[in-house]
Parts: structure tokens; sequence; C-alpha cells
């Protein structure tokens, strides 16, 4: 008890005084830039110990400097294409080259300068893997990536949109980032397989309301020069792109060339 009381009593005096005129004045408390002591000094000894600094690198490449190849742009004959954009830290690089190449399509046929959504696919391709997922009793693979002919397919199934009808972010993002998103549906995913949960309805509702959060709700219709279409129509009637008319060309180590 004696020992309460003596600490109290110091606490009491650090906090206020008496000054000379009898009045009783309290301790006043400032922000100041905090500054470095030995503490942070042994911190750094300590961190420099265990990392210590890695040899620079060095990479190997071709030296192509002997060769008679081109050396700008310029030499080359070149077509309208929308200049790139980024997809961020998402798994879509599928589907950006793709939809630009599909793009360029547009305007070699019907001369017109169109940007479409490539998250739009990205959606549905979700969506797919999903369904498959569920077919193969969780033995195919539901994660980020994907080729080229999945624009294509997708294209069938769901048809297309344009970007400003379903932009690659939502407001205040400075870069597409899907990492939580495919994270939550993998949890999500392998909750299913573990438990044998084979909805294919209710998989695909869940999977749904969780692009819905990251993404936002795909568009049923969109309006275009003053015209309303479904994503199938706007592929068929106003790009007049006919998936069927491509066909994908892959080169694989492990199949004879």
């Amino acid at each position: 008890m004696k020992y309460s009381v003596l600490i109290l009593t110091c606490l009491m005096l650090s906090i206020s005084y008496v000054n000379t005129s009898g009045q009783v004045e309290k301790d006043k408390g400032i922000f100041v830039e905090p500054k470095k002591g030995f503490y942070d000094e042994i911190k750094q000894a300590v961190k420099e110990y265990n990392n210590p600094e890695k040899k620079e690198k060095k990479q190997f490449r071709v030296d192509m400097s002997n060769l008679d190849a081109p050396k700008s742009i310029d030499e080359f004959t070149r077509y309208w294409y929308n200049d790139p954009v980024s997809q961020g830290q998402t798994g879509t690089c599928w589907s950006f080259s793709t939809t630009s190449f599909f793009e360029s399509e547009v305007y070699r046929q019907q001369h017109k300068k169109v940007k479409l959504s490539e998250i739009f696919t990205v959606y549905w391709e979700y969506v797919e893997k999903a369904k498959g997922f569920v077919k193969e009793r969780g033995n195919s693979l539901f994660d980020e990536g994907s080729e080229a002919n999945a624009v294509k397919r997708i294209y069938k199934m769901y048809g297309a949109v344009p970007e400003e009808s379903y932009g690659r972010m939502l407001p205040d993002q400075k870069f597409p980032d899907h990492s939580l998103m495919i994270k939550e549906m993998r949890t999500y995913l392998n909750n299913v397989k573990e438990t044998n949960a084979w909805d294919e309805e209710e998989v695909v509702r869940v999977i749904k309301s969780i692009l819905n959060h990251y993404l936002g709700v795909p568009p049923a219709q969109v309006t275009v020069e003053g015209k309303t279409y479904t994503p199938k129509e706007y592929l068929s009637d106003y790009l007049k792109l006919n998936p069927d008319d491509y066909v994908d060309v892959l080169s694989y180590m492990q199949k004879p060339y």
C-alpha cells in the first residue's frame, strides 16, 4: 500500500506544480519529430546482419547487335489499335491482348474505333471455370489466367460490351487488383470440395456474388449511338464480329510441332 501511495504522489507531482505566486500550473505536452536513438542503431545493425546486401544479379541475353533487324517501329506498316492499358495486379493478360486484337478487327472491317470491356469477358470466364470445377468435382484448376481462345468462346456464349459499360476498375482504384477476389473464390470452392457441396446452381450464385462485389454487376443491355443492344446483339449487330471466323493456333513443348 505504501508503494502505491508513493507512485501516485510522484505521478501527481509530474503533471502539476505550484509556481512562485502560489498558483497551480499543469505540465503541457507538444508533438515533436521523433529522433533516432541508440535502440534504432541496434535495430539497423541487426537488420543488416540478418539481411546482408545481395550481389547484383546479371541477366543472360542474346547479343543481337550484329543482326540486320528493324531498329524502329517506323520501319513497319502500321494499322490502327487502341493504346495499351494496364491490367494491374490481375491474371488477365489473355483477355487484354485478345480484346485488343478484336478491337483492331472491328476497325479493319467496320472502320469503327471501339474500346471493349476486357473484364466483362473475365467475369464470365470465372463463372464458366466454377461450373467446370463442380462438373469435375474439384479436379479442374480454378485460378487466374486463361488462353486467348477463351475470349472468342465467351463472346459466343455471352457477347461483348463497351468498356464504358463495364470498366476495369471500381471507383477510387488506380490499378485493377483481383488478389482478394481470387483468394475469396478459391477459399469458397475449396470448402465446396471438402464438404461435397456440389450444387452447381448454388456455387454459381455464390461465385457471382463475389464477382459482383469486386467487379460490379455486368450489364444485361448497353446503349450505343442511341440504340439498345444485349451483349450478344452488340457483338453481332454493332461490332459484326463472328467468333467462328477466327482460328486459334497454339504451340506447346509437350506436343509435336
